[in-house]
C-alpha cells in the first residue's frame, strides 16, 4: 500500500515508518521538524519506497494514499505548552485536512489521539466510554482539549461522510527516538541519571503511570489500522497496564543505568494527573493485542539509545 505518516520524522512516526516500509508498503513522511528529527530517519531515505515530505499539516495537501495515519502533533508538555495557539492548530486544523484528503481519495485514516483525553480520571483504570475529567482552561488544555476535538471530528466525518477512521489513545510510551529534552518522565531520569544529575521527581513521586515500549504501541496501531470489526471506528486505548509510581520507575531506571540515584522534589505541575492506566480489554477483543516487552527490557534498550545521545552530546560541546 502507499502509506502517509503525518509527524512521520517523529518519535513514535519514525519507529511506524520503519515497521510499515519493512512490510513492503510506500511511505510518505509528512513533517514539520518541529520536534521531529531527520536524523530518526536518516537511515530509510535510500529506501526506494520512502518519500520525506517537509510539510506543515495546518496546511493542505494533494496526494494519492491508501491509509493515513496522523501522528503530527507535539505530546510532550514541554512542547505543546511552548507555542499553545500552533499545539491546537495542529490537532485540529491538521485533523481537518487530513480528514478531507481521506474522504476525497477514499483512504482510510487513523487519528494518533491520546489518554491525555481523560484528564485527571475520576475512574480507575480508563476505559474507553469514560467522557474523562479535564480542564478546558488549562495550561494542558490545547493538547488535551485539541485531541478531544480531533476524536470528534474523526467521528463526524465517519458519520457524516461516510470516512474510514480509526481512533487510537496512546499511553505513556516510551523507547530509543525520544528527544532528550522533552520532558517526559522516562526521557527525563534516564537523562538524568547518565549525566550523574539528582532525577527530578514531582509532587511526592507517588502518582501513578503505565509505560508502554515503542515496539508493542507500534504493533498494536498498525493492528488497529487493518483491523475490520463493527464498531472499529470508536476509540480503543493502547498502551501497557502495568501501573508504577514515579519513585518506583526512579529506582527502575537506577537499576538500567547501573547507578545509585539520588532525587529532589519540585512542587507537581498544574492539572497532573494523580493516576493514568488504560483497561486493554477492547484492544485484546477487538485486536488479539497486548503488551510483550517489560519495562526492565524496554528501559535496558532506552538507556542504551540515550548512553549513545549524552556521549555524543557531550562530545560536542567539548569541542565547542
Amino acid at each position: 500500500m502507499r502509506i502517509l505518516i503525518t509527524g512521520g520524522a517523529g518519535f513514535l512516526g519514525s519507529h511506524l515508518c520503519e515497521r510499515l516500509l519493512a512490510e513492503g508498503n510506500e511511505v510518505i513522511c509528512l513533517d514539520n521538524f518541529y520536534t521531529g528529527r531527520k536524523e530518526n530517519i536518516r537511515h530509510l531515505l535510500d529506501d526506494k519506497n520512502f518519500e520525506l515530505v517537509r510539510h506543515d499539516v495546518i496546511e493542505p495537501i494533494l496526494l494519492e494514499v491508501d491509509q493515513i495515519y496522523n501522528m503530527a502533533c507535539p505530546a510532550s508538555p514541554v512542547h505543546y505548552q511552548y507555542n499553545p495557539v500552533k499545539t491546537v492548530k495542529t490537532s485540529v486544523m491538521g485533523a481537518i485536512n487530513m480528514l478531507g484528503l481521506a474522504k476525497r481519495v477514499k483512504a482510510r485514516i487513523l487519528q494518533a489521539s491520546t489518554s491525555e483525553v481523560y484528564g485527571d480520571p475520576n475512574i480507575h483504570p480508563q476505559t474507553e466510554d469514560y467522557w474523562g475529567n479535564v480542564n478546558p482552561i488549562g495550561l494542558r488544555s490545547c493538547y488535551d482539549e485539541g485531541k478531544r476535538l480531533a476524536e470528534t471530528l474523526m467521528m463526524d466525518y465517519h458519520r457524516q461522510n461516510k470516512v474510514d477512521t480509526r481512533i487510537v489513545r496512546i499511553f505513556n510510551t516510551y523507547g530509543p527516538r525520544m528527544l532528550e529534552n522533552d520532558g517526559r518522565v522516562v526521557s527525563n531520569f534516564i537523562v538524568q541519571a547518565l549525566r550523574g544529575d539528582e532525577l527530578t521527581v514531582y509532587g511526592s513521586g507517588e502518582q501513578t503511570r503505565s509505560f508502554c515500549y515503542v515496539d508493542d504501541l507500534v504493533e498494536g496501531i498498525i493492528r488497529l489500522m487493518n483491523a475490520e470489526a463493527e464498531d472499529i471506528h470508536l476509540p480503543v486505548n493502547i498502551g501497557n497496564p502495568g501501573e508504577f509510581t514515579m519513585n518506583e520507575l526512579a529506582n527502575e531506571v537506577a537499576k538500567a543505568v547501573g547507578k545509585e540515584i539520588k532525587i529532589t522534589h519540585l512542587e507537581l505541575p498544574q492539572d497532573d494527573p494523580k493516576q493514568r492506566q488504560p483497561n486493554i480489554e477492547r484492544a485484546n477483543n477487538l485486536l488479539n493485542w497486548q503488551p510483550t516487552i517489560p519495562l526492565a527490557e524496554g528501559l535496558k534498550k532506552t538507556v542504551a539509545y540515550f548512553a549513545k545521545r549524552v556521549g555524543t552530546l557531550k562530545n560536542a560541546s567539548a569541542k565547542t
